[in-house]
């Protein structure tokens, strides 16, 4: 070969391999980059290509699919009672992406996950379309139409937990919105979500899992488990040396108290009552980095993942004394989930342990084989055995002789404790302040469910109406005694 053909042959050869080279590239270290891209329709299409898995509660499915007509998608997602699901389930929208349970198990539900490999091969062999998995989860239908209904045209959210376990039996949040409403691409879904996205109420953010609040006097449970736990407390019925009028650290400022009664109180009456005086005394006597230790136990300060995730609840490391000794009431910077309450209580109702929550229950494939089953795992151990149940017999002593009587359960054998909480906020407290309820119900086979409600808003209620016992009490009662009516 003489010395241009070699230098043309070696010219076409780098190319060749350049081509090689760029291919693999593409087809391997970028492919999920490019698959996920927001530009390549033909993941969209193939995603609606053939009907999705359904999510599925008690057993039904509380998703569909229908033929949309469509020249480019097929099927088109749909939902029974979307607005009520709709914290649960999420969207699937074919203009919009999907997100919450739809996305995170986007694989199972389309059949396009590595372990429905199998079901895949088979069909290509038997002629029969491709069909998704479903995702079952741990939701009890009856708990949550019992929170959705009590919350009615309420903005504020409702999580029920067996603690247990930790499977989430409710997870409702209001004003909420139906994903049927935008599941398709033309120019109705479009208009449908940017109503949404305009909408001041905000209908599309999970105030279950993704808005903190303060938590008020609800809070006021983990400062005595951390009093208790230290040693600051060793009996909940002896006195505190808690004068009226007790200064707040670093300030001349007396804390203020909205109940009568609460000099010198005892840790079982001062939580009755919702002092403020007594429990921000203890938030310094135990100190921040015990706060901030048994806080964190609970969870505060990182994020959860249902597998969902929930933002993280704050609980301020760095406050000084002052900032401390309101935080331990549940002001400053102290701020929470609905979903981290729950958490609290039910590692209270049981006996100190706490679970992981978790909504999804098992991945099964289209054949009805079980993919993957999720299993109840220990979260932490906040507290002991002994302090969980001081703290049942004074929250227990909160609904039967205190603020928290609305969430009495009359039913035989059935003991409820909670603890009402109204938080302030807004620059000088001005605006409407939020109203808290946590609460368990307890049998003698052990608690069943542990609730934590919080009302955000309710129109026509006036300011001075606005209380822990008398918004949010109600709702919990209901979720606890739809949870008890289910399992007979």
């Amino acid at each position: 070969m003489n010395k241009p053909l070699r230098r043309v042959a070696i010219f076409c050869g780098l190319l060749v391999l350049a081509l090689l080279l760029r291919d693999n590239w593409l087809q391997y270290v970028r492919a999920d980059e490019l698959n996920a891209h927001p530009k390549n329709k033909r993941v969209t299409i193939e995603r609606y290509s053939n009907k999705r898995g359904n999510i599925i509660v008690d057993g039904k499915p509380i998703t569909g699919s229908v033929d949309s007509g469509d020249n480019f998608y097929a099927y088109k997602r749909t939902y029974v009672d979307g607005a009520m699901w709709a914290p649960v389930t999420g969207y699937a929208s074919q203009a919009f992406d999907a997100n919450q349970i739809e996305k995170i198990e986007d694989g199972i539900l389309t059949g396009n996950d590595d372990r429905l490999f199998f079901d895949r091969t088979l069909a290509m062999f038997t002629g029969e379309k491709k069909k998704g998995g479903d995702v079952v989860t741990t939701l009890s239908g009856a708990a949550q139409r019992a929170a959705f209904k009590g919350l009615g045209n309420k903005t504020g959210a409702v999580v029920a937990i067996e603690p247990s376990t930790g499977k989430i039996l409710a997870l409702a949040s209001t004003p909420s919105y139906d994903p049927a409403s935008f599941a398709g691409y033309h120019d109705k879904d479009a208009k449908a979500w940017q109503a949404l996205e305009k909408d001041k109420n905000k209908p599309k953010l999970n105030r279950a899992l993704r808005e903190i609040y303060p938590p008020g006097s609800v809070f006021k449970v983990v400062t005595a488990a951390a009093a208790l736990e230290s040693g600051k407390v060793t009996d909940i019925n002896a006195p505190t040396d808690t004068p009226e009028g007790w200064k707040i650290p670093l300030s001349t400022l007396p804390m203020k108290n909205h109940a009568g009664g609460c000099a010198n109180a005892t840790l079982n009456d001062a939580l009755r009552v919702s002092c403020n005086s007594v429990f921000a005394k203890l938030g310094d006597d135990v100190g921040r980095d015990k706060m901030v230790e048994m806080a964190e136990k609970f969870g505060f300060n990182a994020e959860q993942f249902t597998p969902v995730r929930s933002a993280a609840s704050v609980y301020d490391k760095k406050a000084d004394r002052g900032g401390n000794a309101l935080s331990s009431i549940g002001q400053f910077n102290t701020a929470t989930t609905p979903l981290q309450m729950a958490m609290v209580t039910a590692a209270i109702a049981n006996d100190g342990k706490l679970m992981k929550p978790y909504m999804i229950d098992q991945l099964r494939a289209p054949n009805l084989d079980i993919i993957k089953k999720n299993e109840p795992e220990e979260l932490s151990r906040p507290v002991s055995q002994r302090t969980a149940q001081q703290l049942q017999e004074m929250m227990e002593n909160v609904v039967e002789n205190g603020t928290g009587g609305n969430a009495a359960l009359d039913m035989d054998g059935v003991k409820v404790g909670g603890k009402t909480g109204t938080a302030q906020h807004g620059e000088k407290n001005a605006k409407r302040p939020y109203a808290w309820f946590i609460s368990y119900a307890k049998t003698a086979q052990g608690s069943p469910v542990a609730v934590a409600v919080v009302v955000e808003d309710s129109a026509g209620t006036d300011r001075e109406d606005i209380s822990g016992g008398g918004l949010a009490a109600p709702i919990a009662k209901a979720v606890m005694k739809a949870v008890l009516k289910s399992k007979g």
